[in-house]
C-alpha cells in the first residue's frame, strides 16, 4: 500500500513533464522593418572597374577588340561605353573616333601614335586627368575635339592648328598655357563653361591667334571681369553664371560681328553698364536676367530678342527707349521701325498692361510678358 502510494505521484509527474515538452512553443515574429539596400559603390580605381567588353574578332584586322567597327570602317570607330581604363591603339586608317562613357583617366602618345588620319575625337564623359603634350601635335587634320565631363585642370597644350571645334566644358580648368592658342586660327568654337576659370587665369593675350572663333563660351565660371582682347570677329559671346559687375565703355566698339550676348546670372548693377554700351548695330540677341538692374538699359533698333526678367525693374518708359519719336515714325518704313520682337520682363517689380508707347514704338513686337 505504501509503494503505491509513492509511485502515483512520480509517474504523474513524469506524464506532466512529457506533456509539457511537447506543447507548441510560440516563435519570434519576424521583424516588419527591412533593412535598407545600400546603394552602389562607384566603382574604386582599379580592381572595382567592371570588366571591359570585348567583341568577336572583326572582319577588318587592325579592328582593335575594345571597339566595334561598322561596316563604314574606317570612316568611324567605335569604342564609347566598353569599360575602357586606357585607349586602344588607333589604327591609322580611323578619321572619327568615339570613346565617350568610359574610365579612362589618361591620354598617351602610344595609343595615337600612328592614327595621323584622325579628324575626330570624343572622350566625353571619362576620367581624364592626364594628356600627354605629344599627343595632339601629331594628329595634323584633327579638327573637332571633346573632352567635356573630365578632370582636367588645364587646356591641353600642343593643340593641332587645323582645330575648329575645342569643347572642354565641365571640367576643372584653372589655368590656359600661355601662347596654347596663339596659332590656332582655324578655331571657331570654343567651349570652356563649367570651370572654375577666375580673372587671373585669362592673360591679356590669351585668346590672340583666334582670328575666327565665333563663339567663345566662358559660361559658369568665376569671373569678375569681362574677358579682355576678344577675338574682334566673335558672333557669340556666353558669360552666364559669373560674377560680373561690370562691363568696360565701349566693350563692344571693336567686336564687329557680336549678335549673341549672354550676360544673365551675374552682378551687374546700372552703375556698372555704361549708358550705350549696347548701343550695337549688330547685335541682335541680349540676355541679362537675374542681375541687379532697376531700369532698362538703352539698345539699338536691330535688337531683336531682350531678356530682363529677374532683376529690380519698377518702371519702363517707351518714350525714352524708342529711338526714334514715336509721331515722326513711318509705318511703312520697315528699316526705320525697331526691330524687337520679344522682349521679357517677368520677375520684375512691374505690374500690367503693357505702357502704351512701348507698344507704339516697338510695332514688330510678337510677344512680351510682364
Amino acid at each position: 500500500m505504501k509503494v503505491e502510494f509513492g509511485f502515483c505521484p512520480l509517474l504523474i509527474l513524469l506524464l506532466l513533464g512529457a506533456v509539457w515538452a511537447q506543447r507548441v512553443r510560440p516563435r519570434p515574429r519576424p521583424s516588419t522593418t527591412r533593412r535598407p539596400v545600400p546603394p552602389p559603390r562607384e566603382p574604386v580605381e582599379p580592381t572595382d572597374f567592371p570588366p571591359p567588353i570585348l567583341g568577336p574578332p572583326s572582319i577588318f584586322p587592325d579592328c582593335p577588340r575594345e571597339c566595334f567597327c561598322p561596316p563604314s570602317y574606317p570612316n568611324a570607330l567605335y569604342c564609347e561605353s566598353r569599360n575602357l581604363r586606357q585607349i586602344p591603339i588607333i589604327p591609322f586608317r580611323a578619321h572619327y573616333l568615339y570613346l565617350q562613357n568610359n574610365y579612362i583617366d589618361e591620354v598617351t602618345v602610344e595609343s595615337f601614335k600612328n592614327a595621323t588620319e584622325l579628324k575626330w575625337i570624343n572622350l566625353d564623359n571619362n576620367r581624364i586627368r592626364r594628356v600627354e603634350r605629344q599627343v595632339f601635335e601629331k594628329l595634323p587634320n584633327l579638327l573637332f575635339l571633346y573632352m567635356e565631363r573630365n578632370n582636367l585642370r588645364e587646356v591641353p597644350n600642343n593643340l593641332p592648328a587645323n582645330l575648329e571645334q575645342l569643347r572642354l566644358s565641365h571640367n576643372q580648368i584653372t589655368k590656359i598655357p600661355a601662347g596654347v592658342f596663339n596659332n590656332m586660327e582655324h578655331l571657331a568654337l570654343l567651349d570652356l563653361h563649367h570651370n572654375k576659370l577666375s580673372d587671373s587665369d585669362l592673360s591679356r593675350n590669351i585668346f590672340r591667334g583666334l582670328r575666327n572663333l565665333v563663339q567663345l563660351n566662358l559660361a559658369h565660371n568665376i569671373l569678375r571681369k569681362m574677358p579682355s582682347n576678344v577675338p574682334s570677329n566673335i558672333y557669340q559671346l556666353f558669360l552666364d553664371k559669373n560674377n560680373i559687375e561690370e562691363i568696360p565703355m565701349d566693350y563692344f566698339k571693336d567686336l564687329n560681328n557680336i549678335a549673341f550676348v549672354r550676360l544673365s546670372y551675374n552682378q551687374l548693377t546700372d552703375k556698372g553698364i555704361p549708358k550705350k554700351v549696347f548701343n550695337v548695330s549688330t547685335l541682335l540677341d541680349l540676355h541679362l536676367a537675374h542681375n541687379k538692374l532697376n531700369t532698362v538699359p538703352i539698345f539699338n533698333p536691330q535688337l531683336e530678342q531682350l531678356y530682363l526678367n529677374n532683376n529690380d525693374i519698377e518702371a519702363i518708359n517707351g518714350t525714352e527707349l524708342c529711338p526714334l519719336p514715336v509721331m515722326s515714325m513711318n509705318l511703312y518704313d520697315e528699316g526705320i521701325l525697331p526691330k524687337l520682337r520679344y522682349l521679357r520682363l517677368d520677375g520684375n517689380h512691374l505690374s500690367p498692361p503693357v505702357p502704351m508707347d512701348v507698344i507704339m514704338c516697338f510695332r514688330h513686337l510678337k510677344s512680351i510678358v510682364i
